[in-house]
């Protein structure tokens, strides 16, 4: 079938077009709202623009198309091939990408707001800037994804595979991030206000000027971590490992420190709570990695307070 013949087919109210091969066919800004292409082969693609709101994509093979700044919104895009597909900017609000191939796509500046995203391959992809808000991410595989500026708010990250993302800058206010393994993770100046991140693995993760006010980070391993500039304020760290972390300029102001360990850790010009003056100076023990200096010594050039 060629794409004048779906054009006409469609104008006159046909809307079935399951299992159709138009591979490189150009749907540039069509209007193609509610079709049918399920299990179809549409590979590099030109829906540049196009309308396909509460279309049927499952098992549409859409390897390599260009759908940049495309409405699929409420889309079933079940269990297909995307795989280094343009989907800059593209709107695709509440549609359905469970099971979905999205490694190596171009996700950057998409609206997924409330998108399930469940069991979906992106490993690798850009999704720099995409709004992610209330998607579900369940079992999905965001390895080696570009995640900054990303907006996660409120988005379900049950057993994702975060290996060596990229959250800088992410929005990650309110998140439950419990028990995650993120060590190693790049979070400088990410957004964690709120956020619940107890039993967690943070371990030589950059966190230098993240947000974490009220954040939940009891019994969190923070070893090695970068925490320069970070904003801790009231903050529960009950039972935290802060060995060798470096938590200069940090302000920790009204945070819960209680049966922390500080062995090695640097300290120097942060704003710490003075009801764990005395538990840290007795804790205090080892020489930090960042000044080469002993931590209570460093303790000693930070600032306590109310």
């Amino acid at each position: 079938m060629n794409a004048n013949y779906l054009f006409e087919l469609y104008e006159s109210g046909y809307r079935d077009f399951a299992g159709i091969h138009l591979s490189g066919v150009d749907l540039r800004q069509r209007i193609l709202i509610d079709i049918n292409l399920q299990h179809a082969s549409l590979v590099q693609a030109n829906l540049s623009r196009a309308f396909l709101t509460k279309a049927n994509l499952a098992n549409t093979n859409l390897y390599r198309v260009n759908a940049s700044f495309a409405k699929l919104s409420e889309v079933n895009l079940q269990r297909a091939q995307l795989k280094k597909a343009d989907l800059r900017g593209t709107f695709m609000v509440k549609s359905d990408l469970s099971d979905t191939q999205l490694s190596g796509a171009n996700l950057s500046g998409a609206n997924l707001r409330g998108a399930s995203l469940r069991g979906a391959n992106l490993c690798g992809a850009n999704l720099c800037g995409a709004n992610l808000r209330g998607a579900d991410l369940r079992h999905a595989n965001l390895a080696w994804a570009n995640l900054s500026g990303v907006r996660l708010s409120g988005a379900a990250l049950g057993r994702t595979f975060l290996d060596d993302v990229n959250l800088e800058g992410a929005y990650l206010n309110g998140l439950n991030l419990t028990g995650m393994n993120l060590s190693g993770l790049n979070l400088q100046e990410a957004k964690l206000n709120g956020a619940q991140l107890d039993y967690a693995n943070l371990t030589a993760a950059n966190l230098s000027f993240a947000t974490l006010r009220e954040a939940s980070l009891n019994q969190v391993n923070l070893t090695g971590a970068n925490m320069t500039g970070s904003i801790l304020w009231r903050a529960k760290m009950l039972g935290v490992n802060l060995d060798r972390a470096d938590l200069s300029w940090a302000n920790l102001a009204g945070a819960k420190l209680d049966a922390c360990s500080i062995e090695g850790t640097e300290f120097t010009d942060a704003i710490l709570p003075r009801g764990s003056q005395a538990d840290l100076l007795n804790k205090a023990c080892g020489d930090t990695r960042w000044s080469h200096r002993s931590t209570r010594e460093t303790l000693s050039a930070s600032q306590f307070v109310e």
